[in-house]
């Protein structure tokens, strides 16, 4: 009896402005995570982005993001099952150490992060795409669990998150647009848990829209 090599992994894109719940969606899954916030640039690189009109660092900005090392992290996982990444401090803006990230021989696991969608198209292209989800939760709810959170986790100042969070809040039907038409699913966390659960088991979910 010949015995046949497991299928290559597939990942789940779960994108969302800052604060939407995907850390909390992605945990429910039961699914391995990778972590996208773990390949921002740091603090020192010059090819940051600034808030207009500002000296802040636009964190918000997908050119503040590695989105290349992101998609061959998750190019690595989908094939061998595991992958170095980054361990990224959020609050020093810096990298402070590698780690091996091993996902086993689970067909799907979920990268999750604001700038999932920005790297949709890529993996639908190398054949790793199993779906793409934007949860969205209101602006006035996500502003208040953002700024608790980040306040809580010591992220950045809090004059900074103030400004941060204002400007996310009047923003975010622009950001949920805009990941939307790169081609994540915009849904709730009930959806995107069926979603998931549905991606798990095999099961077709609708078609995205190719951006």
């Amino acid at each position: 009896m010949s015995i046949h090599p497991p299928s290559p992994a597939r990942v789940v894109l779960l994108c969302g402005p800052s604060g939407s719940g995907k850390s909390l969606v992605a945990a429910r899954s039961g699914l391995p995570v990778l972590r996208l916030d773990d390949f921002y640039k740091e603090g020192d690189d010059p090819t940051l982005p600034v808030v207009e009109g500002s000296s802040d660092i636009d964190w918000d900005h997908p050119e503040s993001w590695d989105a290349d090392i992101a998609v061959e992290a998750i190019a690595r996982l989908c094939a061998s099952g595991s992958t170095p990444v980054p361990v990224y401090d959020l609050a020093l803006s810096a990298r402070t150490g590698e780690e091996t990230l091993h996902i086993g021989r689970t067909p799907l696991f979920i990268a999750e992060g604001i700038f999932a969608a920005e790297i949709v198209g890529r993996c639908r292209e190398r054949g790793l795409l199993a779906d793409a989800l934007c949860l969205t939760r209101g602006p006035v709810t996500t502003f208040r669990r953002r700024f608790l959170r980040d306040l809580r986790e010591g992220r950045k100042s809090v004059p900074f998150l103030l400004r941060r969070g204002w400007r996310l809040m009047r923003a975010e039907r622009s950001i949920v647009a805009r990941q939307t038409t790169l081609g994540a699913h915009p849904c709730d966390r009930d959806e995107a848990l069926g979603r998931l659960a549905a991606a798990a088991a095999g099961r077709r979910t609708p078609r995205q829209p190719v951006a």
